[in-house]
């Protein structure tokens, strides 16, 4: 299989975009279903925030965990080995969190679940980048992600439509299972099995992120430019019920639509993420104009405007289309680095910022909240201060990587 060969709109592409689907209507379903579904496994009123915290960190750790574990079989086995595994996994588990009965059984399913579902976005950006020419390959990995991004919509909409949380994640573990037959057809990256699979190389080391400077920085640097996706989504739009209440009284704002506003905004944004980056020629220069809409978007919810359920919807769209850069910041972790790496890169980094959430809530509900005292408001806009500055800081020193020629291969170079 040849580059030349290789269509935007080719099957591997739609492949990754319709896996990707199902990973976002499985990872925000639990947002949208928090209250009935916590409810109905015997969560009270009083205990609600400290249970669902429980249950989403737990659902983040195996992310982060998954991200590892995934990624390495990626370098070692080959991308279609993921993506196969990680699928047939958050299905079954899927499948089974619509028979728990407990809090406890709650979150060890949301633990499996995010094993499988860390395998998913990453495996399939690698496999797109490394079949598609350079200069497609940003509007590729943005259709994925774009494309991919609606299924938190599709999952609001589910849940609106049933009503039914149990029967929502019962779905879920069908849409993984017609999938899974779909993806027969995909043919493995050329890219991996002409260097990686012959090549007397280590393949798939993920301690080699940490055995050489140069590499080490590059991954870290890699993280820390994602950060404010999460900070947006597990905190702001996560919890603007809770935010409407404290900044305007409100008792009647849907975190749930919040979370569909705010990912049909980031569908978009990651799609036209992709054609600006085009435009520009430049992934840093796509990336910082959407790191300064974020920070108006920021701006605009800690602001008098937000004064109102219609206005807070609003400002979690404009949040959401703000942080509208997963698809280049995964994309530019797969370009950091060499094939016998990649997959172990672009499915480490996007979960290892999924699983920096748990820090984050710590920051902004244990610390500052719990420990200082402070409100809820003043909590979340030095929350934010820390996670933009921490990012902007970690974008000024990441390394372009729009014309990047993938075709190589990592050493195993130690600390000097």
């Amino acid at each position: 299989m040849t580059e030349k060969k290789i269509g935007i709109l080719s099957l591997p592409v739609i492949v990754a975009a319709l896996g990707y689907f199902v990973d976002i209507y499985d990872l925000l379903l639990f947002t949208i279903v928090k209250k009935s579904s916590m409810l109905g496994v015997g969560a009270t009123e009083a205990t609600l925030l400290t249970d669902s915290t429980r249950v989403i960190n737990w659902q983040m750790f195996g992310l982060l965990i998954g991200g590892i574990v995934w990624g390495v079989l990626g370098d070692k086995k080959g991308r279609l080995s993921v993506l196969f595994g990680s699928i047939i996994l958050y299905s079954i588990a899927n499948i089974i969190t619509g028979f728990v009965q407990t809090v406890d059984q709650y979150a060890a399913c949301r633990f499996l679940a995010g094993l499988g579902l860390a395998g998913e976005l990453g495996a399939g950006i690698t496999l797109v980048s490394e079949i598609l020419p350079k200069n497609k390959r940003g509007i590729g990995t943005s259709l994925v992600a774009g494309i991919g991004l609606f299924g938190a919509v599709f999952a609001y909409f589910t849940y609106q439509f049933t009503h039914d949380w149990r029967l929502c994640y019962k779905i879920g573990g069908g849409l993984g299972v017609g999938l899974l037959l779909l993806r027969v057809s995909v043919a493995e990256s050329g890219m991996f099995k002409d260097l990686a699979q012959d090549a007397s190389v280590s393949r798939g080391n993920f301690f080699m992120f940490f055995t050489n400077k140069k590499r080490f920085r590059k991954y870290v640097l890699a993280v820390l430019i994602g950060l404010p996706t999460w900070y947006v989504i597990g905190i702001l739009v996560n919890q603007s019920d809770r935010f409407g209440k404290a900044m305007f009284g409100s008792t009647t704002i849907d975190s749930g639509r919040s979370i569909m506003f705010a990912y049909a905004a980031i569908a978009t944004g990651d799609i036209l993420i992709g054609l600006i980056s085009q435009l520009f020629k430049s992934r840093k220069k796509a990336l910082l104009l959407f790191y300064l809409l974020t920070i108006v978007s920021l701006l605009f919810f800690f602001s008098s405007y937000n004064n109102s359920d219609n206005h807070m919807y609003l400002i979690c769209a404009a949040l959401g289309f703000s942080t509208g850069f997963w698809a280049i910041f995964v994309t530019m972790g797969a370009e950091q680095f060499g094939t016998n790496l990649r997959a172990t890169a672009a499915t480490t980094i996007p979960n290892v910022v999924r699983g920096i959430l748990p820090l984050i809530n710590l920051l902004f509900l244990d610390l500052f909240q719990k420990a200082w005292g402070l409100n809820l408001i003043r909590s979340g806009v030095i929350t934010g201060v820390i996670v933009m500055t921490i990012t902007m800081i970690a974008f000024y020193f990441t390394e372009e990587t729009f014309n990047k020629d993938l075709n190589y291969l990592e050493t195993e170079e130690l600390f000097p």
